[in-house]
């Protein structure tokens, strides 16, 4: 997996049940490089649900072939999650470069970078 790739991964549930983490499975993009012995990768969920781009630091990104995704979908940059490489369930896709750019202004934006 390398940075920019649209995975698919089974995020764990929030703690006590309850919460406004994203979980399930869903697709996410991969947010860092491929940095060799990292046990771990830090990932940005999406979500199909439109209206969450009322929310700040969110992306909307169309479906095609070179994405992987079959539906519009939102990137929730503010719920950026680090999780277990052994949650990733297979690559989809990679982030076209049009959106990468939005998302890496995104993120530094968010980050105050």
């Amino acid at each position: 997996m390398k940075r920019n790739d649209i995975v698919m991964v089974e995020l764990p549930p929030p703690l006590g049940g309850a919460g406004r983490e994203q979980a399930g499975r869903r697709p996410a993009v991969v947010a860092q490089d491929d940095t060799p012995g990292l046990p771990t990768l830090l990932v940005a969920p999406l979500t199909s649900q439109l209206a969450a781009l009322r929310f700040p630091h969110t992306l909307r990104i169309e479906p095609s072939s070179e994405n992987g995704l079959s539906m519009s979908s939102v990137i929730l940059l503010f719920q950026l999650q680090v999780v277990d490489r052994r949650r990733v369930l297979r690559v989809i896709g990679q982030l076209e470069e049009h959106y990468v750019v939005q998302f890496d202004l995104g993120l530094r934006q968010m980050l105050k970078l």
